[in-house]
C-alpha cells in the first residue's frame, strides 16, 4: 500500500501518531494504580490501551467498578498525567519537519481532550500548523467516528478529501465509519497485522512518507 496521490485535508491522531507519550501515560496510571495497592500491573498491558478510553482500562480492572468510580479514576488519572508536564513524552522522527511541509489543512482527531492536545502541540511548537485542534470532549471515543466528523465539520470539509493518520485499531475502525481515507501507522502502539486486518488504505513505517509520497 502506498501513497499516491495528494489530500487537502489531513486529520491526524496524537499518541503513538505524532508523538510517543507512552512514558507519561503509563507513569500516571502506574501512580494511580500503586496508590490503590496495584503494583502488579504491566506496562505493556497499559500501553495497549492508548488510544482507547480510559473508562475501558478500569472498567477491564475493576469489572465490579461503578461508572461514579470509574469516572472519578478517570479524573485523579488526569491530574496526575498533567502534573507531569509532559516531561517524558518526544516526538517521532520527522514529525517536526514535515508537518510544516504538508500543504493540506491539518486537524487533530484525538482521544484526548483538546485542551491537553493544545498544550502539548504548543509545547512542541506545532501547534500554528494546525487549522484545528480537535480532541474527545465528552462524547464517545474512538472507535465512534464522532471526534473524527467534528473535525472535518469545523473545516468545512468532506470525508472523501480527508487522509486520517493513526496507530491503533480503533484509529483504523473510526476513520472507516467517517468515510475517509485511512493511513495507518507501523511505528506506533498496534500492531501491524491488526492495523492491516482493518483494511486501511494506506500503511507507513515513517512519518516522513507523508511528505514524501504526497
Amino acid at each position: 500500500m502506498r501513497p499516491n496521490r495528494k489530500f487537502p485535508v489531513y486529520l491526524f491522531d496524537l499518541d503513538g501518531t505524532l508523538w510517543d507519550s507512552a512514558p507519561d501515560i503509563c507513569g500516571a496510571l502506574t501512580s494511580l494504580l500503586a496508590a490503590q495497592g496495584r503494583h502488579d500491573i504491566p506496562i505493556d498491558y497499559l500501553r495497549s490501551f492508548i488510544g482507547r478510553h480510559l473508562a475501558d482500562l478500569f472498567a477491564e480492572l475493576d469489572s465490579g467498578a461503578t461508572q461514579e468510580q470509574i469516572q472519578e479514576w478517570i479524573q485523579a488519572y488526569r491530574k496526575i498525567y498533567i502534573s507531569r508536564g509532559h516531561s517524558q513524552t518526544t516526538l517521532y522522527p520527522e514529525v517536526a519537519a514535515t508537518i510544516p511541509r504538508l500543504l493540506g489543512r491539518k486537524a487533530t482527531a484525538t482521544t484526548k481532550s483538546t485542551e491537553t492536545a493544545e498544550a502539548i502541540l504548543q509545547q512542541f511548537g506545532l501547534h500554528s500548523h494546525f487549522h484545528h485542534v480537535q480532541g474527545t470532549d465528552g462524547f464517545p471515543s474512538k472507535p465512534n467516528p464522532e471526534v473524527i466528523l467534528r473535525a472535518i465539520h469545523a473545516l468545512g470539509a468532506q470525508p472523501e478529501e480527508c487522509l486520517f493518520v493513526g496507530d491503533s485499531v480503533p484509529d483504523m475502525l473510526a476513520g472507516k465509519a467517517a468515510g475517509v481515507n485511512v493511513c495507518a501507522v507501523s511505528y506506533g502502539y498496534g500492531v501491524t497485522e491488526e492495523l492491516l486486518a482493518c483494511e486501511p488504505d494506506f500503511l507507513i513505517h515513517r512519518f516522513g512518507e507523508l511528505d514524501a509520497h504526497w
